[in-house]
């Protein structure tokens, strides 16, 4: 039978090595990626992680443009995953 500390060993050993491979081969982000969330995190005035159509207009007036066209839910909101996509 496997001790507590045998467990915890085990499954660290495991998550490593199951984990590393995605961890030590992600692509680092480009400068205009880093840009990208910068902008988002700049104009994002609330940290909330979405942005409305006044921040987006305040900061990011190119995403404001397109605002109605990413906010496919029309949910009044957009994050940076829903700009990514819509940039790629």
């Amino acid at each position: 039978m496997k001790t507590p500390n045998t467990f915890l060993a085990s499954a660290a050993f495991a998550f490593f090595f199951l984990a590393s491979p995605t961890i030590l081969f992600a692509e680092e982000p480009t400068d205009k990626e880093k840009k990208l969330v910068e902008a988002f995190k700049a104009a994002d005035k609330d940290s909330d992680g979405k942005l409305t159509l006044p921040e987006a207009t305040a900061g990011m007036p190119r995403i404001a443009k397109n605002f109605a066209r990413i906010d496919k839910d029309k949910k009044g909101f957009v994050t940076l995953e829903q700009i990514k996509s819509m940039m790629k």
